[in-house]
Parts: structure tokens; sequence; C-alpha cells
């Protein structure tokens, strides 16, 4: 069966909430209560191991290292890296320079061959036809 690791930004952003009830194919979340070595290692294995890694950014974003996992999976392994960005996340809006530098991140992805896409909503229905016609 076709897998996704949901990947991007966590501190509270309900995008995964929202996205999970809706998928037709598996996925790996991987949020935890408590982040501990075991929980980073399962995370490492899963992103190798999935058949897809989404990455979603939105405005709750605080760190880095997510722009960071998203460029190397597109060097990396770049056919099974998707990625969007949501300029709105429950009432917190990226700035302007933000979001285009977050479009130009969206270009480099598929200049290696990534996707990319202009909502949650689109990257859903893209996974979903993999639940008919696997990877």
């Amino acid at each position: 069966m076709t897998k996704v690791f949901l990947g991007g930004t966590c501190n509270g952003s309900q995008w995964r909430e929202k996205l999970i009830p809706e998928l037709r194919i598996d996925h790996f979340n991987p949020v935890v209560a408590d982040w501990t070595p075991e929980a980073q290692q399962e995370e490492i294995r899963q992103r190798e191991a999935c058949d897809f890694c989404l990455y979603v950014l939105t405005p709750k974003l605080l760190g880095f290292y997510a722009v960071a996992e998203i460029v190397d999976d597109s060097n990396k392994r770049p056919g099974k890296t998707l990625f969007t960005f949501l300029e709105e996340d429950e009432g917190a809006t990226f700035e302007a320079h933000q979001a285009k530098s977050l479009r130009a991140v969206g270009e480099l992805v598929a200049r290696n061959g990534g996707h990319t896409f202009q909502s949650l909503d689109e990257a859903r229905d893209w996974l979903n036809a993999f639940a008919d016609h696997p990877a």
C-alpha cells in the first residue's frame, strides 16, 4: 500500500488533523507528545521508507529544519518529494517576503523533479489517486 510521510510545520498547526481523515492511502505522522531519540530515529526511518514525503509549511513554523528536509529530499529523492505551503493558519499569515521565498522553494523542488501544490486539497487529491493506482 502507498504510504506518505507527513512532514513540515508542527507547533500546534492542525493541517495534519484536517488532511489525515481525507487520505485514502496510509500515512506516517511524525508528531508525538514526547520527542525522544527513538521518535527521531523512527521519523528518519519512515522518511526514507515512505513512498512519498509531503511537506506542508504554515505560518506557525518556528524553526527552519523542515525547509532543510524539503531541499534535502528534493535532491536525494526528488520523485517522492511533495511540497506546499499554506499562506494562512488559524489567523497567522506569512509576510509577503516569506511567501515569495517559499514559492522559490517550491520552484526549486519542481526543478529537482519533485511535486509542488497550490493547496492542501490539491496535494490530497494527488495522493489519493494512488489509492486506485499504487506508486
